[in-house]
C-alpha cells in the first residue's frame, strides 16, 4: 500500500488532514476534484459554491463513527443521559443533515424537519453496496499496525518519502 501512495504522491495537491483546508482549497486554489465526506460538499453547498458528489462506480470507502464512555467516568449517570439523549432520532437526524452522514438510528430518517424527507437517500442509506468500510491497518500477519507507525508512514507519504 505505501508504494501505491508514493506512486500517487506526484498526482496529489495536498493531503487534508483538515475539512477547512480542503473547502478552501476547493474555493481559493483550483481544486476541481479529490475525495470527501458529506461534511465539506454541504459546507461548499452552503457557500454556493458549484459542486456535486458522487461514489465512483468501483465504491469508496467509508466508516462508522462511535461514541465512547470511559470506565472511570466521573459522571457517569450525566454521561449516560447525554449517550440517551445524542441517540434520539431528531437528535440523530439533525446530527447526519449537518454533517452529511447517515444517522445510527433508522427513526431518524423521518423525525427530523433538518434532515427532511430525502435526506437519508440524499446521503446514501441506498448505497451500502458500493461502500467498502475502513479498516484498521494490518501487517503481515493480520496484526495491526501501531498507531505511531501509521502516522511516522503517513508523514513520509505527505512529505514525499
Amino acid at each position: 500500500m505505501l508504494d501505491l501512495l508514493r506512486a500517487q504522491h506526484a498526482l496529489v495537491h495536498r493531503y487534508w488532514h483538515d475539512a477547512t483546508v480542503q473547502m478552501s482549497d476547493v474555493k481559493n486554489e483550483g481544486v476541481v476534484a479529490s475525495s470527501s465526506w458529506g461534511y465539506m460538499v454541504n459546507g461548499l453547498k452552503a457557500d454556493n459554491q458549484p459542486v456535486a458528489s458522487t461514489i465512483p462506480k468501483e465504491g469508496a470507502t467509508g466508516w462508522a463513527d462511535t461514541t465512547m464512555l470511559h470506565a472511570e467516568a466521573a459522571h457517569p449517570n450525566c454521561a449516560y443521559k447525554w449517550m440517551d439523549w445524542s441517540l434520539q432520532p431528531k437528535v440523530q437526524g439533525d446530527v447526519a443533515a449537518w454533517f452529511g452522514s447517515l444517522p445510527a438510528v433508522p427513526a431518524a430518517c423521518t423525525s427530523s424537519e433538518l434532515l427532511g424527507a430525502e435526506g437519508c437517500k440524499t446521503n446514501g442509506v441506498d448505497q451500502f453496496d458500493k461502500i467498502a468500510f475502513w479498516k484498521t491497518p494490518q501487517a503481515e500477519g493480520g496484526k495491526f499496525v501501531p498507531y505511531s507507525r501509521w502516522t511516522q508512514d503517513y508523514i513520509a507519504i505527505m512529505g514525499g518519502r
